[in-house]
């Protein structure tokens, strides 16, 4: 069986197609930048791999352009949409509504559009990759796998927030947590490489365009950073991560701010991009605070900050921690984040190799010391592999 499945990022779009249930990749890539300077998309199967600059203006494009390869008379590898059996989708926001992987029909495209307020940067992208793959694959089941589901394990305590019963009672207004499907499989991975030694506490951290960082034990999601939309916790690209709310009422109050417009500016125009004075890409960012910026040096160094806080945070919730992972685009490949997150950390047992940190990983890596209490892994998460199995396991 063939199964699509596509990741709909705030600005980009990952894909990979499988042969399921054997797990094998027939093709793979990523759009890259979306709405920004130089997007790129970039396509490899078995006996290609191409990368082109092009003009993408937004999802649709860029899920388009991803299709043409597909379909290609000389890299393709499918003659026929007729061929893919199933689309799985990544959807960023289930609310209280999805708690588990479903088919998607015209009831639950309403349900993940009533979400877009929520989730502004994401439901909307991925409510966009379900609409051009319903056109493209009209043969194919579409499926959507919900970032929300990990985390539904939490406790009350860790969910709720402290306002009045009735917001979470009669509007279900709690913490949903999200990037769970990467925080899952980075969790499952590290417990299979680890051969369950000493690895029932983990703190799980995925850092890319959207950050967030999740406690989990015994392969349960207890506690995480984002909250009843993916705004809060880490700084992130565009979004600020946690902020005072009073801040939010002297904006309106007494700086005149509209409402919808302090939204844009916490989900877009905060976070590294308001740091930086419009940088948003962690490759742009180390580049200038390696050649002196003194702006993007101080965004590098709240950012790891932020994260070291909420490091401290699950170590206490969890009662120690066995195993600490980083993952996705920043968390995979930023030698000088991964750097500044651990060093100073050793009350905690935290000891991280500088020689074994420097590398970009493409497998499961440590970098911590030989005397580390604590084990350091860089896991490159795989989304769309946990994507792939959902769906097969609900068609199957």
């Amino acid at each position: 069986m063939k199964i699509l499945i596509i990741n709909s990022g705030s600005s980009s779009i990952k894909y990979q197609l499988f042969n399921m249930p054997s797990e094998e990749v027939i093709c793979s890539g990523i759009v890259e930048r979306i709405g920004l300077e130089n997007p790129k998309i970039k396509y490899k199967s078995n006996s290609d791999e191409i990368e082109r600059v092009c003009r993408i203006a937004n999802h649709k494009v860029g899920l388009e352009k991803v299709v043409k390869f597909l379909l290609d008379a000389e890299v393709g590898v499918i003659k026929s949409t007729s061929e893919i059996s199933a689309v799985g989708h990544r959807v960023v926001h289930g609310g209280s509504t999805f708690s588990k992987t479903v088919v998607i029909n015209e009831e639950v495209k309403t349900k993940i559009k009533d979400l877009f307020s929520l989730a502004p940067l994401h439901n909307p992208a991925n409510y966009e990759g379900i609409v051009v793959a319903e056109e493209i694959f009209p043969e194919a089941k579409q499926i959507a796998v919900f970032d929300t589901a990990f985390h539904q394990t939490m406790p009350i305590e860790a969910y709720k927030y402290a306002i009045p019963n009735k917001f979470l009672d009669e509007f279900s207004i709690r913490r949903y947590g999200f990037h769970g499907t990467s925080h899952k499989y980075v969790a499952e991975k590290a417990i299979e490489y680890l051969e369950g030694k000493n690895c029932s506490k983990i703190i799980t951290i995925h850092l890319g365009g959207g950050c967030s960082i999740t406690a989990v034990k015994d392969g349960k999601s207890i506690d995480t950073s984002l909250g009843f939309g993916p705004v809060a916790g880490l700084i992130m690209g565009g979004r600020s991560g946690d902020i005072d709310s009073s801040i939010i009422f002297h904006l309106v109050n007494n700086l005149g701010y509209e409402l919808n417009e302090v939204n844009n500016i916490l989900q877009k125009e905060s976070g590294m991009v308001g740091l930086t004075d419009g940088l948003s890409d962690y490759r742009d960012i180390e580049a200038e605070a390696e050649a002196g910026d003194e702006k993007c040096q101080l965004a590098l160094e709240m950012a790891a900050y932020r994260i070291r806080q909420y490091l401290g945070s699950y170590i206490a919730v969890l009662n120690g921690v066995d195993a600490i992972v980083f993952t996705a685009g920043v968390g995979e490949n930023s030698v000088p984040m991964r750097k500044m997150v651990c060093e100073n950390l050793d009350f905690f047992g935290i000891d991280i190799d500088l020689e074994k940190n420097n590398m970009k990983a493409r497998k499961i890596e440590e970098i911590h010391t030989s005397k580390s209490k604590v084990k350091l892994l860089v896991i490159p998460t795989n989304e769309e592999l946990e994507i792939a199995k959902q769906s097969f396991e609900l068609l199957n």
